[in-house]
């Protein structure tokens, strides 16, 4: 009886207790005392990554015109400085009055060379119809020698009169051949002439833009010094900026850029990614290709942003990733309670990081995470938000 008192006094101490624990665990699991944490949501995001870029703008291609031809004076100018010219067209003139004379004489000679053709085919004509007269003369001579009708002498003279008409002949054919030959040559002297009168027109050789005008009406053309004309080919404008050595891996031709130019904004594509850096700046070069713009100048400083990638998925803040050693964790809350969690990260951009694998889009992390809280811990979420 009295073994059966204790053992039920026993049991009801124990379930004063157990009932005690069990408030005192209830009370921990809801935390009302937890330090408050801000969390930032996991949410779709497009991130664009971008490479900035500074520099001058420069010619893609700068064309240096100058004369074809040497020594004459600048009679014409026809272009101004920014002028947009066509392939072919003229840009300035030479004088040509010493040409036009010796063109003018040219002419007289061909025109004698072509008399003396004339002439030596005369002559050629003439000399085969006496070749038709005195070779039958010959012919007979020496038939009515042999019938005793005729004297050696008559057949001498009948001989020297046949060889007097074919030497005439040859001789015409010669004085043929060498007028003709006089006539090429100077056909010859007429195209070189005309070749350096075409050149006294000083002609774009692409389309473009003026960029510089050195040539004055007076002035004798030569190819020494200054070009003429200084011609942007295409008018193709380029930014040529420079980098950061590590981040020069990230760029290559093709990639799309937005390059600011005081307050104006234009498009451009990456051309070129220099294969040297500067030992002392660890800069190396890049050569944007511009759209056309009338806020585009030669020489003009400019900024630009390069996209390197474009990715869409879940992304978080990127202060809200810990890092242990290469292995970057995010901080998830999660029934009032951290969990520490790896994940795996893919673009960076704009203070914000993809997270390819380990995070659910609406999951909640701890947007300042560090290392003062641990997996385990109760805290209080407060959206970020709620603390703006």
């Amino acid at each position: 009886m009295m073994n059966r008192f204790f053992l039920i006094a026993a049991s009801s101490l124990a379930l004063s207790v157990g009932a005690s624990l069990a408030a005192d665990s209830s009370h921990k699991s809801s935390t009302p005392n937890a330090p408050a944490v801000t969390v930032a949501r996991a949410q779709m995001r497009t991130l664009v990554e971008k490479v900035a870029v500074s520099g001058s703008i420069v010619a893609r291609d700068e064309i240096l015109i100058g004369p074809e031809i040497e020594g004459m004076r600048i009679v014409e100018v026809l272009v101004d400085e920014g002028d947009n010219v066509a392939a072919g067209q003229v840009l300035a003139r030479l004088s040509r009055e010493t040409l036009d004379a010796n063109l003018a004489q040219n002419d007289a000679l061909l025109a004698r060379a072509d008399a003396q053709i004339a002439q030596a085919r005369s002559q050629i004509a003439q000399a085969e119809a006496n070749i038709g007269q005195t070779t039958p003369d010959l012919q007979r001579a020496q038939l009515l020698m042999r019938t005793g009708n005729s004297t050696q002498a008559q057949i001498d003279q009948k001989l020297a009169a046949d060889s007097v008409a074919r030497a005439t002949l040859e001789n015409a054919r010669q004085s043929l051949s060498v007028s003709e030959a006089d006539k090429t040559s100077l056909q010859a002297q007429r195209r070189e002439l005309e070749v350096r009168i075409g050149r006294t027109q000083v002609r774009a050789p692409v389309a473009g833009v003026v960029s510089r005008k050195n040539a004055r009406i007076g002035a004798i053309a030569t190819g020494v010094g200054e070009a003429m004309f200084k011609l942007v080919a295409n008018g193709a404008y380029e930014l040529e900026g420079e980098a950061f050595e590590a981040r020069l891996a990230r760029l290559a031709p093709g990639q799309d850029a937005r390059v600011s130019i005081g307050e104006v904004t234009i498009g451009g594509k990456v051309r070129l990614v220099s294969p040297e850096v500067d030992r002392t700046t660890r800069l190396g070069r890049v050569r944007n290709l511009l759209e056309p713009s009338r806020a585009v100048r030669d020489g003009g400083f400019a900024r630009g942003e390069i996209v390197t990638r474009r990715a869409e998925g879940v992304a978080v803040p990127t202060g809200a990733l810990l890092y242990d050693g290469a292995q970057p964790l995010a901080q998830v809350v999660k029934d009032g309670r951290i969990e520490s969690r790896k994940v795996t990260v893919g673009v960076a951009a704009d203070g914000f990081t993809q997270i390819t694998n380990g995070l659910a889009e609406g999951e909640d992390i701890v947007a300042r995470a560090g290392p003062f809280l641990h997996s385990g811990d109760s805290v209080r979420p407060v959206a970020m938000a709620e603390t703006n």
